[in-house]
């Protein structure tokens, strides 16, 4: 009997070592699709989905879920886009990192020509641009009440996350403003 008490720290031990490494997982092939897909119906405006490069941190916090898509940052982005412009209920707001528009070829190869494309996607005016340890430090915040989804993808060029805030498709900012000003008074 005296044994099976000492084997319960134990084991909880092991059961929380596996529910952290169960929060970030390998999703190779297409089953990041699913899961994005899945995320995408529950999410709505305050929660964010982040199109990470492949040295993109894994946060520890309770409500940021990582997954590794095994595939190009562009093509994750398009995808990750897509299915987003494709729902009814949430839109993206999207930011990148600051330092992206201080890189040239000479810093990091394949920079000047990923940013072209990707402001092909994301026009330059519709992006916010912040500094990256200030976004990080954001979605830690966030993610104590909200959750993050991020995809790590095989892209090897700095500074080139894309972090989409999600916000209610169905209702403006401005619409926000009306109601608001009309409950004041």
């Amino acid at each position: 009997m005296l044994q099976n008490r000492t084997l319960i720290p134990y084991l909880l031990c092991a059961l929380a070592l596996f529910s952290v490494h169960a929060k970030s997982q390998d999703r190779g092939g297409d089953e990041w699709k699913t899961i994005l897909k899945q995320r995408l119906k529950l999410y709505g405006h305050r929660n964010w989905i982040v199109v990470a490069d492949s040295a993109y941190p894994d946060q520890s916090a309770d409500g940021i879920e990582t997954i590794v898509s095994n595939s190009s940052q562009l093509d994750v982005l398009k995808e990750v886009l897509a299915d987003i412009s494709a729902s009814k209920h949430v839109r993206a707001i999207p930011h990148i990192d600051k330092e992206l528009k201080f890189l040239g070829d000479s810093d990091a190869p394949g920079v000047d020509a990923y940013r072209e494309q990707l402001f092909a996607l994301l026009p330059d005016a519709q992006t916010n641009a912040q500094m990256h340890e200030s976004i990080i430090n954001k979605l830690d915040l966030v993610s104590k009440s909200f959750h993050v989804l991020i995809i790590k993808t095989n892209m090897t060029v700095p500074y080139t996350s894309v972090f989409l805030e999600l916000d209610c498709a169905y209702w403006s900012s401005g619409a926000e403003q009306v109601l608001r000003s009309r409950m004041a008074r």
